[in-house]
């Protein structure tokens, strides 16, 4: 073949190499980097990009505006016309101004203001409770599930605590101690984990008896060791996708507790619904009402878009 026509000589095209039987067994492949890919395929749909930016405008706005803006539920108590004022005529009453575009409250505080401070309250209670839960529940159910010492213990001690409602036990819990934040964080924490580790068991059951885990037992690896080395990551989508239904059940909790009169003394989401209450059905009122379950609304179901997307992600099967 005429090799003149490309302008190289035969000497540039081809070139004798030596043979070596450790370059011949070397694999060509690109890198893969497990979270890199994680990152790739949840940003791959755009509409995850709007729900995890509305999430961060959600918990910066939460805890960012209340920092920077003083607020006073009672600073117009003494003012009668300022109190229950629907966003047009609290704009005109006051001026046009951010902290009453959803009208005022009972006590003539804005109810923008009140939802933001509320907001931060629920969200942190959401975050201990599922950041406890979760670690306790996620390293327990997986020494219960490889440990049939603890199987045995642990098992026993769901069947009791696991068939009763647990919005029974944390009703009791908030009964018996005084209704403070901490109290609500001791009441969703006591035995909330149990339910997660009696999840995360069963899935460590269906995985335990693998070869590669079978080789570290006969190896001497310890049960702790093999349950956090070789159990846990593998399941890391699937504790993505648990916490994703875990963190908006606390603010449903708290929510429901405070509409039932049983929540915390704090002014957070739930307790700003139970004061609004009356507002329902009241003609003019309804923003009082409707504007704190609406956010409370977008956070728990943002929370869980994102969290059900994330832990698809992080599932090795959609990185191919």
């Amino acid at each position: 073949m005429d090799f003149e026509k490309y302008g190289m000589s035969n000497e540039e095209l081809f070139s004798i190499i030596d043979h070596s039987e450790l370059e011949s067994e070397k694999i060509t492949a690109p890198r893969y980097s497990y979270w890199r890919s994680v990152i790739r395929v949840f940003f791959r749909n755009k509409v995850n990009i709007v729900i995890l930016a509305l999430l961060v405008f959600v918990i910066l706005f939460a805890y960012i505006y209340p920092a920077l803006v003083p607020y006073d539920p009672y600073a117009n108590l003494l003012d009668p016309n300022s109190k229950h004022l629907s966003p047009a005529k609290a704009l005109q009453y006051f001026g046009n101004s951010i902290h009453w575009i959803l009208g005022s409250g009972a006590s003539g505080e804005p109810t923008f203001d009140a939802i933001w401070n509320g907001s931060r309250i629920s969200l942190a209670l959401a975050f201990l409770c599922a950041g406890i839960n979760m670690t306790v529940g996620v390293i327990l159910g997986a020494v219960w599930g490889f440990s049939k010492k603890v199987d045995v213990i642990m098992t026993e001690v769901y069947n009791i605590v696991g068939n009763v409602p647990l919005i029974l036990l944390i009703s009791v819990f908030a009964m018996l101690f005084s209704p403070t934040f901490w109290t609500m964080v001791f009441a969703l924490t006591v035995v909330g984990w149990i339910g997660i580790a009696y999840f995360i068991r069963t899935q460590v059951i269906i995985i335990r008896d693998r070869e590669y885990n079978l080789a570290s037992r006969c190896l001497g690896t310890s049960t702790i060791k093999i349950a956090m080395k070789n159990i846990l990551p593998f399941m890391t989508s699937v504790i993505v996708t648990l916490l994703a239904t875990e963190l908006p059940s606390y603010i449903s909790y708290e929510v429901f507790l405070a509409y039932i009169g049983m929540g915390m003394s704090d002014m957070s989401l739930g307790r700003l619904i139970y004061a609004a209450e009356g507002a329902m059905v009241t003609p003019g009122w309804e923003f009082e009402f409707w504007s704190p379950v609406a956010i409370s609304s977008i956070i728990t179901v943002v929370l869980y878009v994102v969290g059900q997307n994330l832990g698809d992600a992080s599932d090795p099967r959609t990185h191919m």
